[in-house]
């Protein structure tokens, strides 16, 4: 499982350390691609049906699913680390996530996001504030907007 939170430096030629805390999980080969706000979605090679939920099985015909689909896979890169375990993330997608220097990366469950760490923190900030909210929320749905 991928848990925890680890920071990073962006080099100004993109290139950054991929956490060996996470690479334990998520291995060398990795897809990145863009996140459902303003960060990067990075899951393991191996698991890339994890960007179909809720989309698997559902026909072509629905506008939703293209959509979605065209969104998680039109904007992803396949990645492979380097023998010191860095990455160079392509310039699309640092400034889709508006990347500084200074980033994180989140362990979610069975995949990580990259963060700017100040985007990180003024997101956290506001779910921090509404956290309660969010609970009485998804116990009212299934979770899906």
């Amino acid at each position: 499982m991928v848990v925890g939170q680890k920071e990073g430096r962006l080099t100004k030629k993109r290139q950054v350390a991929f956490p060996k805390k996470f690479r334990e999980d998520i291995g060398d080969e990795f897809i990145v691609t863009k996140g459902m706000s303003e960060y990067l979605l990075v899951i393991a090679k191996k698991n890339w049906k994890v960007l179909l939920e809720g989309t698997e099985g559902k026909p072509f015909t629905q506008r939703a699913t293209r959509d979605l689909q065209r969104y998680l896979f039109g904007n992803a890169t396949e990645i492979v680390l380097d023998s010191q375990g860095r990455m160079i993330i392509p310039e699309y997608l640092v400034a889709f996530a508006k990347l500084s220097q200074e980033v994180v990366f989140v362990g979610v469950e069975r995949y990580v996001e990259i963060w700017d760490k100040e985007l990180l923190h003024h997101h956290e900030e506001k779910v921090s504030h509404s956290i309660e909210l969010l609970t009485i929320d998804l116990n009212q749905s299934d979770g899906h907007e």
